[in-house]
């Protein structure tokens, strides 16, 4: 089981933040993590910020604050042996989960990197769409398929846009209850506090409305409460 799945259970705020920026400095990335650690679920950390800050400095705040979770947004797309060895770097960092292209296919890709993932302890999340409208001229034509390496793979669970509720339910409706649903694209991509989760989504990812706040509580706890009123008025519960 993951422990993400606890966290959730265990009351926080169904929020994963997202920390790509790298003016972000380091010693922001602590506060944040510091200061909302016991209201949301983790940290979804992206390329450009693990490229500018390097793992040595990223793993120096993972490991003062080991009580959360922490994603490495890789959106790895390779062959198995690079994207296994990519995961058992950024495992020794500390991070609890990685995320994968759903593309990339099973033999010789995803399936090896499964199997890494299993051995070490690392939750695998697999893209099935993007946020972007990009997305709808490329994933989006092909997402039974992926869905479908979804089921042959069973990894934690699946990246699905908050931009767009109805892939969202279509995920939902094609996998069942069996895989967990994180979704980009809450607040400056324009995705409303809590629409994802009312449209099946587990965990909804925010990063610039939280992330740009000169205050990272209240921003934070103004998100959760966000999240809670729409569900209340859409009656999703």
């Amino acid at each position: 089981m993951s422990r993400l799945l606890d966290l959730i259970r265990s009351g926080r705020g169904r929020v994963i933040v997202a920390i790509d920026d790298p003016l972000i400095t380091l010693s922001k990335f602590k506060e944040l993590v510091m200061k909302t650690k016991d209201a949301v679920s983790g940290f979804k950390l992206g390329l450009p910020y693990i490229l500018s800050y390097g793992l040595d400095n990223i793993k120096s705040v993972i490991t003062d604050f080991r009580d959360t979770y922490y994603i490495a947004d890789l959106k790895l797309a390779d062959i198995d042996v690079v994207m296994s060895l990519t995961t058992k770097v950024v495992c020794r960092v500390g991070f609890n989960g990685v995320i994968a292209h759903g593309f990339v296919g099973l033999k010789g890709g995803l399936d090896g990197l499964k199997s890494v993932c299993d051995e070490l302890g690392v939750d695998l999340y697999i893209v099935t769409s993007m946020s972007h409208l990009g997305s709808t001229e490329t994933y989006d034509l092909v997402i039974d398929k992926v869905l479908s390496v979804v089921e042959g793979l069973r990894p934690t669970g699946v990246i699905a846009p908050a931009t767009r509720p109805e892939v969202i339910r279509r995920v939902r409706n094609y996998l069942g209850r069996t895989y967990l649903i994180l979704s980009p694209g809450v607040g400056a991509q324009g995705a409303t506090p809590g629409s994802a989760i009312c449209a099946g989504a587990d965990l909804e990812i925010v990063g610039r409305a939280i992330t740009s706040s000169q205050d990272f509580v209240k921003a934070s706890e103004e998100v959760i409460k966000s999240q809670l009123k729409y569900l209340e008025v859409s009656r999703c519960y």
